[in-house]
């Protein structure tokens, strides 16, 4: 909170709305304001797209989009700022993703971006207008304890849930955070939508990131960081026990579990199951060597402290989850025993943990243990 709003008490009717362009945040701006607050719509410039072919395709943060949330907030009423948040995103997101992938990880750029660009921008536009509140269309729940603790939790369709990537928010950043359509499911946001005659009812989803369509990461690092990707040397993939089996085009190019585009012909398919950045070499076997007993996590990020049991993990996102025990290796991390081993668990992504509905907390992969 800036030193100016620190001196006065926020006004707990006001909102600060999320507006992506999308039914979610528009149908999440028209629930706020069925609930009686005052609301200001904010829609975050995070990514120009220009005329570049790669990027152009994608709806988020086109002008399209812009314009759309624009329109949603006019005909409700309701004030729109647009932000500039470019040169935050490129360095907290876009070139963190570039560097994890040089390093042989596979990281989440959307959950790097909820900590690091989006909840602080909305909080910083929120402290300047004296707003208690921020609000987007995430589909999670946020419950309120008796002693005012803030609980997130898994939103209502378990199709849609976004409480996965919403694990490194603060707690702070959650008690002044609300989620809308928490409790509905997407059909049912649809039909708000179209019963409001909202320009974005139609609206397709959108699948891929803003700025990685048809989530090409090959070819968007090739294009981001052509003198990088040019100088990426190539190396061997070996198998288990190190014997030369191909070669590889440069580790940025894989990731854990991967089996297309290897190159290598044998009497099974091959998945990658380690990608060694040192030694600049990576590891393929067959399926059953793609699965881990195991996996250890760190930058933990706790909202409750794990003394519940069981609990669930998740380690990727739309993951089913499985049964864990946690064996703590310091106070930065943790040793994470799976009841039944998974594939791919992949260093970079991030694992979640829940107790039920509610998320605990989480934390990025730091690397696995084989199950074999």
């Amino acid at each position: 909170m800036t030193e100016k709003n620190s001196k006065k008490s926020m006004d707990r009717k006001s909102v600060i709305v999320a507006m992506s362009g999308g039914v979610d945040s528009s149908v999440a701006l028209l629930r706020v304001l069925d609930e009686g607050y005052h609301a200001v719509g904010v829609t975050m410039k995070l990514w120009d797209h220009g005329s570049d072919a790669l990027t152009s395709a994608s709806y988020c943060c086109s002008a399209e989009a812009v314009e759309n949330a624009k329109n949603v907030c006019e005909s409700a009423g309701v004030e729109h700022h647009l932000l500039d948040y470019q040169d935050a995103f490129q360095r907290n997101v876009v070139d963190y993703l570039v560097g994890e992938y040089f390093e042989g990880r596979t990281p989440n750029p959307c959950i790097r971006c909820n900590t690091r660009v989006r909840w602080r921008a909305l909080l910083d536009k929120a402290d300047e207008l004296n707003a208690h509140w921020i609000a987007s269309g995430h589909y999670a729940i946020i419950e309120q304890e008796d002693d005012g603790t803030s609980i997130l939790k898994k939103g209502l369709d378990s199709n849609k849930d976004q409480s996965y990537v919403l694990w490194g928010l603060s707690k702070d950043a959650l008690a002044r955070t609300m989620f809308p359509l928490g409790r509905l499911t997407k059909s049912e946001v649809r039909r708000l939508a179209k019963d409001a005659n909202l320009i974005t009812a139609e609206i397709a989803e959108s699948q891929e990131l803003c700025f990685v369509p048809n989530d090409n990461y090959r070819q968007f690092l090739h294009d981001y960081a052509p003198e990088r990707t040019t100088k990426e040397s190539h190396g061997d993939f070996v198998d288990r026990v190190g014997n030369v089996v191909g070669q590889h085009e440069g580790i940025s190019a894989y990731t854990i579990g991967q089996r297309r585009g290897l190159g290598i012909s044998g009497p099974e398919a091959l998945y990658v199951t380690d990608i060694d950045a040192e030694k600049n070499r990576v590891t393929v076997t067959p399926r059953p060597g793609a699965y881990f007993s195991g996996c250890v996590v760190g930058d933990l990020n706790w909202h409750h402290e794990p003394d519940i049991s069981p609990l669930h993990v998740l380690i990727r996102y739309n993951h089913e989850g499985v049964l864990c025990s946690l064996v703590w290796d310091s106070e930065c991390s943790v040793n994470v025993e799976f009841e039944m081993p998974q594939f791919a668990v992949t260093p970079g992504q991030s694992a979640v943990f829940y107790s039920g509905d509610t998320l605990m907390g989480g934390g990025i992969i730091v690397k696995g243990f084989a199950a074999e």
